[in-house]
């Protein structure tokens, strides 16, 4: 091994292979240690480590498998028999809804990203995720609101329009009490969690992948779950403006969604599946990440086609957000946009069958081993090859006609669902648990799991697509006798109480081998990856150099290097937690960043962030607002702690090479995490902007009669104040990179959070002076929720500009700590130009209508 110094440019982009000096100086092993030590007992909580976190997040998600588990099982034995008693219509209704709602919120979702916050920093060799803060954060919320929001199933108010909450069923006319209400604002802490855990994922594959690993030889699992978080970005805002709009309909009564005035319950249709079919999608494609992680390892030979299955990927997420149309088929769209949505459903077949047949030819080209995980892969492919076939099916129009809203809907959805994602979760239980404490599940128990599950899936959910052929609808909590329903339900109940027993006895499995003690983990697999490597609580002893996209079969003496500490980062350059980010291309090393340790303040903003939302449900305002300002509080003292930087400018990451501490700009993992926020705040605004376009094509003229739009001075006025405020605070940090702001920039970080306050009430003046009644007609309602999204902004905007005038004033804004004015002047312009679209959108849709 030969040393490398920096590049003759001076840059601090060293390349090519580069380990440490060997023997490492003694005490660097135990001080790595030290600052990487997990805190002990109730203080456990406060941990942020990816390991940690990555643990809990998997054990609560199976959890939350099997209460959705137990409540199919009582929906089985419901429909059993004809004409049983065992549910009431009313405990059915909430039974099936909390079913469907716990398996796509609580468990899909969750489960592919608490797995790969557990797996991908050591598969991309980094120490820990970007934002470890952010990733407990994100569990927390989950955690604490999932279980609530379970909760309400046992005091009657779960909610019970379905786990797609379709109006007019879920308006307040039809559903007076608070069940809807806990599904709309309960839901809200799943999609932060979500979209919190996107952001990390998004910015901790592109830039912390260990040194040399290029986008060509990053792991495929890592491909996959880049393109989820995009997708998750793009695709979750959709359903928090569906959300929000439902839940101000049926609170304030503004009637998005009532024919009668001027709304359109297919409105809620477009936005819940926009989120809805791209969700599949969401929680397949990490699966299919898994199984070409698992695939070649089992099969002992390269993945065929990597390049291939990495384009299936990218062209998989790009079809999906073309098919939110495919349900809804027999809504009465136009005959071209179903011809086109159709044409989309069948196309995003080819994608994926490129990679079955990789699969396939991986298998036929290596030396595979019928173990379970094998087992489980080849249940996996049988089984969502099925569903596909059927997805081709309900894809044809004519055929979509006869069997909609019929069971058999409900057998494709499993069949795509549990086949796509429970067996490659189960396989991958089973090969990656090793990881966790050196200790493997039972072979001898894992061939009678596997058997359980499979059989027991498939005599559950093949005879519903019989019953759904023989007229069977969705939905139903009973059912008279002789319509030939009796045996296919039946059969599905035993299948199910089948499929029951294996998972069972799998988690049985799994809670003994928990209990056996730890040891070293190994490489049992003999898998090419780097999350075998030997591991702690720090990730590997040293950040090895990549130069393959297989390295531990290229490099089979890469273990022993790395624990040596004979590769980047042997120990902590800082005294701190670190890791090293690479450029998002070639991964070559840029800078070093100093990453949060453990905290309660994560535990409690999340604490705060369920109790606002659960609260509000209940119309305790006054006490959910004061949980609201708890997680408010929580996320600004982390911050103000994460923008701390130790007092070296550049720390030695190998021997002779020093990287900067920290980076600034386009350089800065937390500038391009604000970046991803604000593409999501844009889809929320996009979608809300949607509904108002969709709202004023419904009618004969725009606006509607008794509406008039205001005047176009006072809007003027307020977009330009809009636009002059992020330019008085961009004034207002001038030159932060060559000096620590004074307490004068206050002045104008102040003025520019009045005169984006004084626009946003010009604006508000000039609806009210327009006569704007959004409880009269869904128009104006429209028109309102655009304004109501901006004055949440205005006000995010007066919080951001008192916590940067306080850190100005601790004289913490300095040139190597102006991250925070960076990301808030990012967020401010985004926030401003929001505001000016809230003014000029309606006059544009109406002058576009004239």
């Amino acid at each position: 091994m030969t040393q490398q110094e920096d590049t003759p440019s001076g840059s601090d982009r060293p390349v090519g292979r580069l380990p440490s000096r060997l023997p490492r100086p003694a005490g660097e092993l135990e001080q790595l240690e030290a600052v990487w030590r997990l805190p002990r007992g109730w203080r456990s909580v406060t941990a942020v480590n990816n390991t940690y976190i990555g643990k809990l997040y998997i054990g609560t998600a199976l959890l939350f498998l099997v209460l959705a588990g137990v409540l199919g099982l009582l929906m089985r034995a419901q429909l059993a028999v004809p004409e049983a008693r065992l549910l009431s219509a009313t405990t059915y209704n909430q039974v099936f809804t909390m079913h469907g709602t716990v398996m796509m919120f609580l468990f899909a979702v969750p489960v592919v990203e608490a797995i790969a916050v557990y797996l991908l920093p050591n598969m991309l060799g980094a120490r820990d995720l970007p934002f470890p803060r952010l990733s407990a954060y994100a569990y927390w919320a989950y955690a604490f609101g999932g279980l609530a929001f379970f909760c309400t199933l046992f005091v009657g108010l779960a909610p019970d329009g379905g786990w797609f909450m379709y109006p007019p069923l879920t308006s307040r006319v039809y559903s007076p009490g608070l069940n809807a209400d806990f599904w709309l604002l309960g839901i809200g802490f799943i999609e932060i969690s979500a979209i919190a855990g996107a952001v990390e994922l998004i910015v901790g594959i592109l830039m912390t992948r260990a040194p040399g690993m290029s986008l060509g030889r990053m792991p495929v699992y890592a491909w996959a779950m880049l393109i989820v978080g995009l997708m998750i970005v793009f695709a979750f805002p959709a359903v928090i403006a569906g959300t929000a709009l439902l839940e101000m309909e049926r609170a304030f009564d503004w009637p998005f969604f009532v024919a009668e005035r001027g709304g359109d319950p297919l409105l809620w249709q477009h936005l819940f599946w926009f989120f809805g079919h791209p969700e599949v999608y969401i929680i397949f494609l990490p699966a299919a990440g898994m199984v070409s992680a698992m695939v070649p390892t089992l099969a002992r030979t390269p993945l065929v086609g990597q390049r291939a299955i990495v384009a299936a990927l990218l062209a998989t997420g790009f079809f999906s957000f073309a098919l939110w149309a495919h349900h809804m088929f027999t809504a009465g769209l136009g005959s071209l946009s179903m011809s086109f949505v159709s044409a989309a459903s069948l196309a995003v077949a080819v994608p994926t069958a490129m990679q079955v047949f990789a699969w396939i030819a991986t298998w036929w080209r290596g030396r595979p081993r019928l173990n379970t995980p094998t087992l489980f892969l080849l249940g996996f492919l049988f089984t969502f090859v099925l569903g596909g076939l059927t997805g081709v099916m309900v894809a044809v129009l004519p055929f979509d006609w006869q069997v909609h809203d019929s069971y058999f809907i409900v057998a494709h959805l499993h069949y795509v669902l549990i086949g796509g994602v429970l067996f490659p979760v189960f396989a991958a239980l089973y090969y990656w648990l090793p990881l966790l404490k050196g200790q493997g599940l039972s072979e001898r128990l894992g061939r009678w799991v596997f058997g359980l599950v499979f059989g027991g899936f498939h005599l559950a959910f093949f005879p519903m697509h019989i019953a759904g052929l023989l007229g069977m609808p969705r939905r139903v909590y009973t059912y008279a006798p002789g319509l030939g329903w009796e045996w296919p339900n039946l059969l599905s109940s035993l299948g199910a109480a089948t499929l029951a027993l294996g998972v069972a006895l799998l988690l049985a499995d799994l809670l003994r081998g928990l209990r056996r003690p730890a040891r070293e983990h190994g490489n049992p697999w003999q898998a090419a990856t780097l999350e075998w490597l030997p591991s702690d609580t720090y990730g590997t002893r040293s950040i090895p150099q990549v130069d393959s996209r297989d390295p531990l079969w290229r490099h089979p003496g890469l273990p022993e290097e790395v624990v040596q500490g004979g590769h980047w980062l042997p120990g902590t350059a800082t005294g701190r937690r670190e890791t090293l980010v690479t450029h998002p291309v070639d991964a070559a090393p840029t800078h070093l960043i100093v990453l949060p340790g453990y905290s309660w303040l994560p535990v409690l903003a999340a604490f705060g962030t369920a109790a606002f939302f659960l609260l509000l449900t209940v119309k305790w305002v006054a006490t959910a607002l004061a949980f609201g300002v708890l997680a408010v509080g929580g996320v600004l003292a982390w911050l103000w702690q994460g923008d701390r930087l130790p007092a070296a400018a550049r720390a030695e990451v190998a021997d002779g090479v020093w990287l900067p501490v920290g980076a600034w700009g386009l350089r800065s993992h937390s500038w391009w995490a604000t970046l991803i926020l604000l593409v999501v705040d844009a889809t929320v605004l996009a979608s809300i902007a949607f509904a108002h376009v969709h709202v004023a094509m419904r009618g004969d003229v725009c606006p509607p009669p008794g509406a008039r739009l205001p005047a176009p001075l006072p809007l003027a006025l307020a977009s330009a104040g809009f636009v002059l405020s992020g330019a008085l605070l961009s004034w207002a940090g001038r030159g932060r990179r060559r000096a620590t702001l004074t307490r004068r920039r206050c002045l104008p970080v102040l003025a520019a959070a009045a005169l984006t306050a004084a626009a946003f009430v010009l604006l508000l003046d000039a609806h009210a002076e327009a006569g704007l009644a959004p409880s009269v007609q869904a128009w104006g309602a429209t028109v309102a929720a655009l304004l109501s999204y901006q004055g949440f902004h205005v006000a995010l905007q007066v919080v951001m500009a008192c916590y940067l005038c306080a850190r100005i004033a601790a004289r913490l804004s300095t040139p190597r700590q102006r991250a925070s004015f960076d990301n808030i002047e990012l967020l401010w312009w985004g926030s401003g130009l929001q505001g000016v679209v809230a003014a000029v959108l309606p006059h544009v849709v109406a002058g576009w209508m004239a």
